[in-house]
């Protein structure tokens, strides 16, 4: 569980807000796209609300099962399925699990997969609260670099500086005042435009943060990290950021701890 997994509101329940907050606005002029989120955390649970909200089809996954969806399913009519499942002929993949799962994600999920499909990450590396010490970001790699590496595909960073609260929550009609923005990085124009437009859709800004080798300056520890900034506060944190990860963002030889007490 992520930090912005652990900060979550439980005042809140999911149906409540899907049938509430969720409901207030709509997204008529989002072309819908066939999403699949690996993932049915706080923050992949966010996102197919927000998703299903504004018309897009989505299929859920976890380590799980899909049996383990059903509640989710039912509550907004997104598909659970397999992890291949959220894969196979869609259009657009959110990986959204802790870290040190990304490598025990089948070796061939992406064999298949169209040169087109968009990936996005959402990963944070939480080393003494969750993950441990992964080599390659230790190191000074991105995080988001060292994910591409073990999917073997290019990602798209995006959703990892936001509480999953807010995510589900904060979102507003385009132009509205205080509007927050997400942070997007990645090498590739069109898959970067592609994100941009599905985080318009569910009611944020969006700041082009640079290629995947800048999307350090979105990791935790950074100016912009879980700040709600408007478009104007993140180019500032974003610019503001340093290339230098905090002890308190490294490993330790008793790493990982817990969110509540960390090693």
């Amino acid at each position: 569980m992520g930090c912005e997994q652990h900060l979550w509101s439980r005042r809140n329940s999911p149906s409540n807000v899907f049938s509430s907050a969720l409901g207030r606005w709509h997204f008529s002029e989002v072309i819908q796209m066939k999403v699949g989120i690996i993932g049915a955390g706080n923050i992949g649970g966010a996102l197919t609300r927000r998703f299903r909200v504004a018309g897009h089809q989505v299929t859920v996954a976890n380590s799980r099962g899909p049996a383990t969806l059903q509640a989710l399913a039912e509550e907004t009519g997104a598909t659970a399925g397999t992890i291949a499942d959220a894969v196979a002929g869609l259009e657009v993949v959110v990986v959204t699990i802790p870290m040190h799962n990304i490598p025990g994600l089948p070796g061939d999920l992406f064999a298949d997969a169209p040169a087109d499909l968009v990936v996005i990450d959402t990963s944070n590396y939480y080393p003494r609260e969750r993950d441990g010490k992964l080599d390659g970001i230790e190191d000074g790699g991105t995080e988001s670099g060292w994910v591409e590496k073990h999917l073997s595909r290019p990602v798209i960073k995006a959703f990892n500086s936001i509480i999953a609260d807010h995510l589900q929550n904060g979102g507003k009609p385009a132009g509205a005042v205080d509007r927050i923005a997400l942070a997007v990085a990645g090498d590739d124009p069109k898959f970067k435009a592609t994100v941009m437009a599905l985080i318009d859709g569910i009611g944020f800004d969006t700041v082009d943060a640079g290629d995947i080798a800048d999307s350090w300056r979105q990791q935790p520890g950074t100016p912009g990290y879980l700040k709600d900034y408007d478009v104007a506060g993140v180019r500032r944190a974003l610019a503001g950021a340093i290339n230098e990860r905090k002890p308190e963002w490294r490993a330790t030889p008793d790493s990982p701890g817990s969110f509540d007490t960390p090693a």
